[in-house]
């Protein structure tokens, strides 16, 4: 990855703008630990050596796994911002339960204590970007942006984010709080935030889609097939390309618990997709 390709979060940290997910670096269903923390912490360590810069994480992962494996294995490295979440609690394993298994808390109280101990996970005396993974509706909005506002006044976090919010509820959060990244499922299968990442184009946002590579479910035949065997590379990596190609304020952050997928992933970064190929993706994934 070269310097040409970053962007600026909250107009001070420049990261590469592709970076790593941190998901699955735990048990079946994101919870538990990994069947290999070792693999894990290698997969870690040599996303920094190829030149990742911003690693992507939450509370809810594992719970508490994801953190835990990326403060030991990283912790001091003031070269590599973290990014991480909370308002997500777990209750079983994510398999076949979608969002039964992570249901929102946006009490105050509680997201206080889960920044506290994101920073004592992560072993870091400030959190970098910590976003509100979701909006709690049980719970008053401006009471949940008013609390990212304080840890922030209080230096506890540098800058805040949200998580798969509308534009409505970006601009009700700037009207407490300022917001300099936004999350929403995007990828080449599901463009439905298409509003979001536009509004955040014209006000410098970061937007970082999650499952950019649909969770493994892309398609292996087809014209976007053909275009990764013409370049030798597998689907997957042609997808973050184009996410890359699509929007200069758009941050992937791809994840996996394999040192060997990590490396392919990372490929996207060196790809410069061509005006005719990227018109064969936008047909093909109509």
């Amino acid at each position: 990855m070269t310097l040409c390709e970053t962007f600026s979060i909250g107009g001070e940290l420049e990261v590469h703008r592709l970076g790593f997910g941190s998901m699955r670096l735990t048990g079946r269903g994101i919870w538990g630990p990994p069947e290999d923390p070792d693999e894990c912490r290698a997969v870690l360590r040599r996303a920094v050596e190829l030149g990742v810069d911003f690693i992507d994480t939450a509370d809810s992962y594992g719970p508490y796994v994801a953190e835990e494996l990326i403060g030991e294995t990283i912790a001091g490295r003031d070269d590599v911002t973290i990014a991480t979440k909370a308002g997500l609690a777990r209750v079983a394993p994510d398999i076949g339960l979608g969002p039964a298994a992570w249901p929102p808390v946006g009490r105050p109280e509680y997201l206080r204590q889960e920044c506290e101990m994101s920073l004592r996970r992560l072993r870091r005396d400030v959190i970098d970007l910590w976003q509100l993974h979701r909006i709690d509706p049980k719970v008053p909005r401006e009471d949940q942006f008013g609390m990212l506002r304080d840890l922030q006044r209080e230096g506890k976090v540098r800058f805040v984010g949200l998580s798969q919010v509308s534009v409505s509820e970006i601009e009700a959060a700037r009207a407490i709080v300022e917001i300099v990244s936004v999350q929403n499922r995007f990828h080449l299968g599901d463009r439905g935030s298409l509003d979001v990442l536009r509004y955040c184009q014209a006000h410098e946002i970061a937007f970082i889609p999650w499952a950019p590579l649909a969770q493994g479910r892309l398609s292996p035949e087809g014209p976007i097939a053909e275009i990764a065997a013409a370049r030798g590379v597998s689907v997957g990596v042609i997808a973050l390309a184009w996410l890359l190609a699509y929007s200069n304020c758009m941050l992937p952050i791809p994840g996996t618990s394999r040192v060997t997928h990590l490396e392919e992933n990372m490929r996207a970064a060196q790809i410069e997709l061509t005006a005719a190929e990227l018109a064969t993706i936008e047909e093909a994934a109509r």
